[in-house]
């Protein structure tokens, strides 16, 4: 990275995108390593589960459609049981695939947010390196995982007691529509800006002290001041994909079995799209957690980040705050 930090407070939009990129292609071939290595396997098993799914609900919705329409009490006991033994395949399918997701996940956070801090710092970079100390960071990257899904778990409960209570309060008056509208936008602010917190903590769970709620709330601190920008361009990710989404399940799960080739080809694009998306998505949020330190005047210490980077490649000592933890510059 060859832009000073101080300058990085400056960044906006395009300016982000094209750190990111600047990044990627300087050290493409670790990154497309590390691409081919973990995020084409979770892609993968994303676009997978998503066929999958689709087959195993069609199978149980087909299943209680023949339910409803036998008259014999023997055969409907036997699909009684088919359709628990398939609702209980279908769940542990989705727990299956969750596990393995969350897995390659956490790998993929580490191993980008650690090539790009090693970029910044100069550091003598090696795929076999990056994989070595992957194992050793995603362990925090679980603990701040854990710590934002009970947060959002809590969040989303309020959420519906909120919207449950609205409607049942206004439910005879006209105003009823209106106020659910109002607190379901509400409701999706702040789900992204929870979002948000929670991508940035995974990059300060990896070169910082901190994780878990600490990382949280030192995330939270640094968004401060560059909120709307991080708001715009994860909002722009999670458009991206929603549509690589929706054209995988339109063109490909949901497409005419008569025409496979295509759905093959459509497969094929929306992988590689998903994939490319990913990288770049992970890139972009390490960069903003950069852009965050410099617009506060926090100034990194290249040689102390180096050493907290360099621990990894041993045995694991969290590194203390006075030495990450960066002086305040003034400009």
């Amino acid at each position: 990275m060859d832009r000073e930090q101080e300058e990085m407070q400056f960044l906006g939009f395009f300016g982000i995108y094209a750190e990111s990129f600047k990044l990627i292609i300087s050290c493409r071939k670790i990154f497309s390593k590390i691409t081919l290595s973990l995020i084409i396997p979770m892609s993968f098993i994303y676009l997978v589960h998503m066929e999958v799914s689709g087959l195993l609900f069609g199978k149980i919705m087909k299943t209680e459609v023949e339910l409803d329409e036998t008259k014999s009490p023997a055969k409907s006991q036997k699909l009684r049981d088919l359709v628990s033994s398939e609702v209980a395949f279908f769940w542990l399918f989705k727990a299956a695939y969750f596990t393995l997701y969350l897995i390659f996940s956490l790998l993929s956070t580490a191993a980008v947010v650690y090539t790009v801090a090693c970029i910044y710092t100069a550091r003598e970079l090696t795929f076999g390196k990056v994989m070595s100390v992957v194992p050793r960071v995603w362990k925090r990257l679980m603990v701040t995982f854990l710590c934002a899904f009970a947060t959002m778990f809590v969040y989303n409960v309020v959420a519906v007691f909120v919207l449950v209570s609205c409607a049942i309060i206004l439910i005879q008056t006209d105003a009823v529509d209106a106020v659910l509208a109002v607190v379901l936008v509400f409701y999706f602010v702040g789900f992204l800006y929870m979002t948000i917190i929670w991508q940035l903590a995974s990059v300060v769970s990896v070169l910082e002290e901190a994780y878990g709620f600490q990382a949280m709330m030192k995330s939270r601190n640094l968004i401060k001041g560059k909120l709307w920008v991080a708001i715009v361009i994860f909002v722009k990710l999670i458009v991206g994909f929603a549509i690589i989404q929706a054209a995988f399940q339109t063109l490909v799960v949901d497409g005419s079995s008569s025409a496979m080739a295509k759905r093959v080809v459509y497969a094929i694009l929306c992988f590689l799209l998903l994939s490319k998306m990913i990288l770049f998505g992970l890139v972009i949020q390490t960069v903003i957690y950069f852009v965050c330190k410099s617009y506060h005047h926090e100034n990194i210490d290249k040689s102390a980040l180096s050493d907290h980077l360099e621990v990894y490649l041993g045995e694991y000592v969290p590194l203390k705050a006075k030495d990450v933890q960066l002086e305040q510059y003034q400009v």
